[in-house]
């Protein structure tokens, strides 16, 4: 069975993700499919947009497939994570700069790497079952994909919150958070796609879209940017008492919970973010990271805890986030020399 369907349907380029038992999780031939249609439909005058949903009940994709880097770091070769993330981060790019519409369908889990291909579209459409979320804090790595630069244009300190929990929005959370354009009624969603092939004209989802549901983060605005101002993460757990909400109360366990090392870089990486505002420099940040991940952070301690053996306690590198060395940080966020991220090069292993 092949993990990606391609092709042309009517005047759409068609992008099914297709492994719904493993939740569609990305692999890198994924990427590299996902990539090489970009690059065949971009300049094609047949192709006007492209649809991009996947199949299954469960997700349209809940990241990518990290068992395969895990169990390649236990065993000390750090490269397969490496060409996956600078293959995925490729195709993130090209999403976010393609010159014609893509009209994403984000049903069920959204996550991690289903950010980087649903959320860079420039119609996101959302249904009941939408689930949207940057977890990664919480398996060791950082928010990537590119979605720190929706994290870093989120309302307010939003992204610091969504970044620093991997809290799951909902249709409308997701609307108001800026990961999602357009509420559409699942059961719409077939005949849609069919509508959009056929006419190539993405003002169809307009006539279908419905009002966005209340976001539960719209009311909860006004504390999280109370607390989230803070310069450091000192400075945001310090404020939790002056403004006790239900938002402080998911934000305390989540930093309980999660790599110590991995939310000081997401913090530092989304304010890097928000001052620039570019899509390239965004990755570059998260590439940072992500190329040294399984060899320097919790990465792979996460991966075991999480998704592996799945006891849910993972032994961090840190015993908490007051105790990491700004050194380790800075291992974390400083430029690479020697394997700097392209945009350009094209690789096929």
């Amino acid at each position: 069975m092949t993990d990606v369907l391609i092709a042309v349907q009517g005047r759409a380029g068609r992008i099914t993700l297709n492994r719904p038992a493993a939740l569609n999780a990305l692999t890198h031939d994924m990427c590299l499919a996902i990539e090489a249609a970009l690059d065949l439909w971009r300049d094609d005058p047949a192709v006007a947009l492209i649809v991009i949903d996947g199949n299954g009940d469960r997700a349209f994709c809940a990241g990518g497939d990290i068992a395969l880097m895990y169990q390649s770091a236990i065993r000390g070769d750090f490269s397969v994570g490496q060409r996956f993330w600078r293959g995925e981060y490729r195709m993130n790019a090209k999403l976010f700069e393609f010159p014609k519409p893509v009209v994403s369908f984000l049903h069920g889990f959204v996550m991690g790497g289903g950010v980087g291909v649903g959320c860079h579209a420039s119609h996101r459409i959302v249904g009941d079952t939408s689930r949207v979320a940057m977890p990664e804090c919480a398996i060791g790595l950082v928010p990537d994909v590119g979605g720190t630069l929706w994290l870093a244009r989120a309302p307010g300190r939003l992204g610091e919150f969504l970044g620093l929990t991997g809290d799951r929005m909902n249709a409308g959370d997701a609307i108001y958070a800026g990961f999602a354009d357009y509420c559409v009624p699942e059961p719409v969603w077939p005949a849609l796609k069919d509508r959009l092939c056929d006419s190539g004209d993405p003002g169809l989802i307009e006539a279908v879209a419905h009002p966005a549901p209340l976001s539960r983060l719209a009311g909860w605005q006004v504390e999280i940017d109370a607390v989230f101002d803070g310069e450091t993460l000192g400075d945001i757990v310090r404020a939790f008492v002056q403004h006790p909400s239900a938002a402080v109360d998911l934000t305390r366990t989540a930093i309980a919970r999660n790599s110590p090392l991995s939310m000081l870089v997401t913090l530092q990486n989304i304010r890097s973010v928000r001052a620039r505002d570019d899509i390239r420099h965004c990755l570059d940040t998260e590439y940072r990271f992500t190329h040294r991940a399984a060899a320097q952070s919790d990465f792979v301690e996460g991966v075991r805890a999480m998704i592996i053996d799945k006891d849910r306690n993972p032994r961090w590198r840190h015993a908490g986030w007051a105790v990491v060395p700004e050194a380790d940080v800075l291992a974390m966020t400083q430029p690479l020399t020697d394997a700097v991220l392209t945009f350009d090069k094209k690789e096929t292993a």
